[in-house]
């Protein structure tokens, strides 16, 4: 399937649509049981499950972190390739990342616009003629 703008926010099912709702259920199935018998075994089921909670975004807020410095330096190097000059350092890691869907024959116009037009990151997207779509991050 091609992206576009209608459809570039990736979920991943197994981790959005199962685990998290999963995991809250059962973090207000343990704060309910916490409140209806109040002793340190419920409290300790209460905070394990918050643990986990905790770890899952952890784990997935630590992944995205690592993909925008792939892409903040892929779209710096790219770039370079295409306007033989560094990317300006008025953008923001959002511009960035929402420039990386643009085209090569695009880019270099875009990020002058983007400077002279201060367009937000959804107008970025918003503008892309030809999409380049990014199928890898999760």
């Amino acid at each position: 399937m091609s992206q576009n703008y209608s459809n570039h926010r990736r979920f991943y099912p197994l981790f959005h649509f199962f685990a998290v709702p999963l995991i809250l259920l059962t973090l207000l199935a343990s704060l309910y049981n916490c409140v209806i018998t109040p002793n340190i075994s419920s409290a300790l089921i209460f905070l394990a499950i918050f643990l986990v909670l905790l770890t899952a975004i952890m784990a997935r807020t630590f992944a995205l972190k690592a993909q925008d410095r792939a892409i903040r330096a892929e779209e710096k190097f790219r770039y370079f390739l295409l306007a033989g000059k560094a990317l300006p350092a008025e953008l923001t890691l959002a511009h960035i990342l929402a420039l990386r869907f643009a085209s090569d024959g695009e880019l270099v116009v875009l990020v002058d616009k983007v400077i002279s037009m201060q367009l937000s990151p959804d107008g970025i997207k918003k503008e892309i003629k030809s999409w380049r779509g990014d199928q890898h991050r999760v």
